[in-house]
């Protein structure tokens, strides 16, 4: 398969999530310029696009965010997408001076508990 994604912005996202889905409907719904495409992991792109960048097949516990030819993942991607979107979600960004140590610590926790949260 050949897909032409080098200059789009594409959130990956585990596809069976409750917490990711509802994750992506809130982007989905906040993102007016329409600027965001999305992928499950699971999908043939998703499993081309972890294949490609050397990223886990089965385990998903990332989200991932690949900003024209920059990869994003866990709490950075988050922010990402936060910064991305227009208007008051851009103030989340702020958190980008927390240490990605505690970021993506506080990520981990969740990731590895969203199915017993959510």
């Amino acid at each position: 398969m050949n897909y032409d994604f080098e200059d789009k912005n594409i959130i990956l996202f585990d596809g069976v999530c409750n917490l990711c889905n509802t994750s992506v409907n809130f982007v989905i719904d906040h993102d007016k310029q329409k600027v965001f495409h999305f992928a499950s992991l699971q999908s043939s792109f998703g499993q081309f696009f972890c294949q490609k960048y050397n990223l886990p097949s089965t385990n998903f516990n990332s989200f991932i965010y690949f900003k024209k030819g920059v990869l994003y993942k866990k709490s950075r991607a988050a922010l990402e997408v936060s910064k991305t979107l227009k208007g008051f979600w851009q103030i989340a960004y702020v958190f980008v001076l927390v240490p990605s140590l505690v970021r993506d610590g506080v990520y981990n926790y969740i990731s590895k508990n969203r199915y017993v949260f959510f």
